[in-house]
């Protein structure tokens, strides 16, 4: 059986640029991706905190430390400079992998500065 688990993800990332007229996708730092663990052309999730929208796109790379995302195509729609967005990629694996897995996180500030990063969430509380 293969399971679908959370690979990695940007945490409250924020939004400068929404390019409608670009091709497609969502370009992000390269440092960034690299530090998720995002590869170029990566299918990711989007999560709009601010405005509650969810969309698929992929990845492409935007200039190392820029701390560029930028929401580009139809997608920027759905996004707009200021909005905080989750960014997350998902990888299938069978049960053994999912037992020794754990996912990159990396938390951003508003100016897309990492605060931390981890590889568990604690469980919610009450």
């Amino acid at each position: 059986m293969q399971l679908t688990l959370l690979k990695c993800k940007l945490h409250r990332a924020c939004v400068t640029h929404a390019e409608l007229d670009y091709e497609g996708s969502c370009a992000i730092d390269e440092q960034l991706m690299a530090l998720a663990g995002i590869r170029e052309y990566e299918q990711i999730q989007i999560y709009n905190v601010t405005n509650g929208e969810r969309f698929t796109t992929y990845a492409i790379r935007a200039d190392s430390h820029s701390r560029i995302i930028s929401v580009n195509g139809a997608a920027a729609h759905k996004a707009a400079p200021g909005d905080r967005v989750i960014i997350c990629a998902y990888a299938a694996m069978d049960e053994a992998e999912a037992a020794a897995f754990s996912p990159s996180l990396v938390y951003l500030d508003e100016s897309n500065r990492v605060t931390r990063t981890g590889h568990a969430i604690p469980a919610q509380a009450a």
